[in-house]
């Protein structure tokens, strides 16, 4: 068990993703490295860091090259740097999971990240947004790939 009275098991995949949603915010807010970060969520104690959580932080700040281009790739009107961070770090999560998590199905990573959404972001229009550009980039993929992306 951690500091905050929970285990990796203990934790379902909802509560896993919120604490990797809550780093990679302040990830993209601030100048501090991630380890930085998961001490600092140590202290707080509100976030709990455990293997499943590091795994979804670590593996976005590997790929962000590569997801943000996605995302300006599916944003062609607006660039990633004029999209609210907030709606950025929810769509970080859903694409890494997208490509890097065999576990996890495209519609239920675009379901959680809407989700995700519907809890943190302030406008519909963002949810809009966040469903629109994760869709289509699903389409694409299950369109390149054959069904058995989804």
């Amino acid at each position: 068990m951690n500091k905050e009275g929970k285990n990796s098991m203990s934790m379902n995949r909802r509560e896993v993703r919120d604490s990797a949603f809550k780093i990679l915010f302040e990830y993209s807010l601030r100048d501090d490295s991630v380890e930085e970060l998961y001490a600092l969520s140590e202290e707080v104690e509100e976030i709990t860091v455990n293997d499943a959580v590091r795994q979804i932080v670590d593996g976005t700040v590997a790929h962000l090259e590569e997801i943000d281009g996605i995302i300006q790739k599916y944003s062609p009107k607006r660039v990633i740097s004029r999209i609210p961070s907030l709606n950025l770090t929810v769509m970080r999560i859903a694409i890494y999971e997208i490509l890097y998590d065999e576990g996890t199905p495209a519609n239920a990573a675009v379901s959680e990240a809407l989700l995700l959404a519907e809890r943190y972001t302030y406008f519909a229009e963002d949810i809009r947004f966040i469903n629109g550009l994760l869709g289509a980039f699903v389409r694409d993929r299950k369109q390149q790939e054959g069904t058995d992306a989804s």
